[in-house]
């Protein structure tokens, strides 16, 4: 969004809009203009919060080179790079006490796996668990994954000091940077329990999710008393 070019109002766009549905009442119409003002105003506030975060200043650095075992074998933190400047690294709910991965963080990668090449386009993008890496790769196997580039945290350093202090199996999305030959935290999605609004689950903001964005957008919504399976039976 270009801060010196003054932007009209979010109304005077929705009241320029001119769709129109078959059928479609007055009162629906009016509902709808209001709503589509307001959705204006939330494209324009996660452009502003995305300018805010690309604004941060430097992050901490990196403490140590990570050590992890990859698909082709051992590989340390800088070579997750893989020649671009940023890696973004999710850290997926499959620890070594779990029998089987969160539905939730499973959901998510599924979808991500389809996106998977195109972020590559741009950044590194890796998923790091807790379980050993053959059964990660099992799973990775089972679900049908092709695209995504999953990493075992062997030692658990990495997750200790940029996941959980205490090395609980929890998810997490980190961003960081290589500049000027220096690794460094840039963000961290730090909502969660403590950030969340009553009667909502912990969520970020904007969504990770491309599921909840779709509900969104539904009569139906989210829904209070269901999450994604791992499985689901046949017809």
């Amino acid at each position: 969004m270009n801060a010196t070019q003054p932007l009209k109002p979010a109304k005077q766009l929705a009241l320029n809009n001119g769709v129109r549905f078959p059928n479609e009442s007055a009162d629906y119409r009016r509902a709808r203009d209001a709503l589509l003002a307001e959705e204006i105003e939330l494209r324009r506030h996660i452009e502003r919060v995305a300018q805010q975060r690309r604004e941060l200043p430097p992050g901490g650095l990196l403490p140590k080179d990570y050590d992890f075992e990859g698909e082709d074998g051992p590989v340390h933190f800088s070579e997750l790079f893989a020649g671009k400047q940023t890696l973004a690294v999710y850290s997926y709910m499959f620890g070594p006490q779990r029998k089987q991965p969160c539905p939730m963080c499973t959901s998510l990668l599924s979808a991500w796996d389809g996106e998977a090449e195109d972020v590559a386009q741009r950044i590194a993008l890796v998923v790091v668990a807790r379980s050993p890496i053959a059964r990660l790769l099992a799973f990775k196997k089972e679900r049908g994954w092709r695209h995504l580039k999953l990493y075992s945290d062997v030692r658990g350093d990495y997750t200790r000091d940029y996941v959980s202090a205490q090395d609980a199996d929890v998810p997490a999305f980190n961003v960081f940077t290589r500049r000027d030959g220096s690794l460094r935290h840039f963000w961290s999605g730090e909502m969660g329990a403590t950030t969340a609004d009553p009667g909502q689950d912990p969520r970020g903001a904007p969504d990770l999710m491309p599921l909840w964005t779709i509900l969104d957008c539904t009569p139906e919504g989210r829904g209070s008393d269901w999450y994604p399976a791992l499985n689901y039976p046949g017809p």
